[in-house]
């Protein structure tokens, strides 16, 4: 049996979904191959007049990249395309695309509706909404949009966690550090609770980009620059508490550190969003809290617990997590298990 073609378009960083993805598509036998538009746009845009070019609409790179695009498509002819938020591909590709019998399937792993910032979204993430034959969404109510606004294909799926059992190991060995820990970069919203954290005496280390421009110097606060790799893991799994906020566009939802900290064993503090009540119990895999009062009450509980009591909700968080299949190995599964089912129903070759 031919094996299932699939492109992939998105960004070939070494921190993106999209490799996550490939190299578990891959192991399931998928022919899949990886169209890095991000980067080529990227890039160009790296030069201040190519910066002001794009902003006045008058650049050449998005019509540059849809060539190259339908030039890849054209040598690998794919089964499917499927786009990875799609702020490079223009409306008319995906209707190209379609045109050649291939289908063309979308995963945007921010809100298509709410942009929150320049990297967010585009005119293209919001003309293209209509354009493709399945959707993927983390976000609950983003599908029910998809599904009743616009009558399209959505398949539910949330974050997940890449964790090797290695460096599990290594992150287990950290010593406990006795604090509250919020690992991201900041905004406004998020620093109105490590103020409320941090005035009802709750010490708080920040690992982020510039938290200085948004939270005052204090006495219970430590920043430290934004961790990656083996470390990042390691300051997850070192803290008693760490802290998870939302952003604007996930305010009922979860982001992707709703499944990384209690996936590497962290007692994760998290708004008592539609979602995180889904995929944890309260006050035994995870904590969740409906204000910045009931953060603090909660943060102080979990400060206060024994360290055999702690090691538990660990554990039960570490546990929900492998047997629930919330790590990105499964949820490739899921999606591979959609595209196969869309393949199917289609009953048509590509180019």
């Amino acid at each position: 049996m031919t094996p299932l073609k699939i492109l992939l378009v998105g960004s070939d960083q070494v921190w993106s979904l999209e490799k996550i993805y490939m190299r578990y598509l891959l192991e399931e036998g998928v022919n899949v191959e990886l169209f890095a538009a991000q980067n080529l746009f990227y890039a160009y845009n790296n030069s201040l007049i190519n910066k002001v070019m794009v902003r006045l609409g008058i650049a050449g790179i998005y019509r540059s990249i849809n060539e190259a695009l339908r030039s890849r498509i054209l040598a690998f002819k794919p089964d499917i395309v499927w786009v990875f938020k799609g702020m490079e591909v223009m409306p008319e590709t995906i209707e190209w695309i379609r045109a050649q019998g291939i289908i063309a399937a979308n995963y945007n792993p921010d809100n298509p509706f709410i942009f929150s910032g320049r990297g967010s979204g585009n005119k293209y993430v919001t003309q293209s909404i209509g354009l493709f034959d399945l959707h993927f969404t983390y976000n609950l109510e983003v599908l029910r949009r998809l599904k009743e606004e616009y009558k399209l294909q959505t398949v539910f799926l949330p974050f997940g966690f890449e964790l090797s059992d290695v460096v599990f190991q290594l992150a287990v060995k950290e010593e406990e550090i006795g604090k509250v820990c919020f690992l991201g970069n900041p905004d406004a919203g998020r620093a109105v609770y490590i103020k409320e954290l941090l005035g009802a005496g709750i010490p708080v280390d920040l690992y982020g980009n510039e938290w200085e421009k948004f939270v005052e110097k204090h006495s219970l606060m430590r920043s430290f620059p934004a961790v990656y790799g083996d470390e990042f893991w390691k300051v997850l799994r070192r803290y008693r508490v760490q802290l998870n906020l939302m952003r604007i566009h996930n305010e009922d939802s979860h982001n992707m550190r709703s499944f990384e900290v209690p996936g590497v064993g962290g007692i994760m503090l998290a708004p008592a969003t539609t979602e995180h009540r889904l995929f944890f119990k309260d006050g035994e895999e995870a904590f969740l809290f409906g204000s910045a009062a009931e953060a603090i009450e909660k943060a102080r509980q979990i400060l206060d617990l024994p360290t055999v009591d702690a090691d538990k909700i660990r554990m039960r968080a570490r546990q929900r997590s492998l047997e629930s299949g919330y790590t990105y190995q499964q949820r490739t599964k899921d999606v591979l298990q959609e595209l196969k089912r869309l393949h199917a129903e289609a009953g048509h070759h590509s180019i």
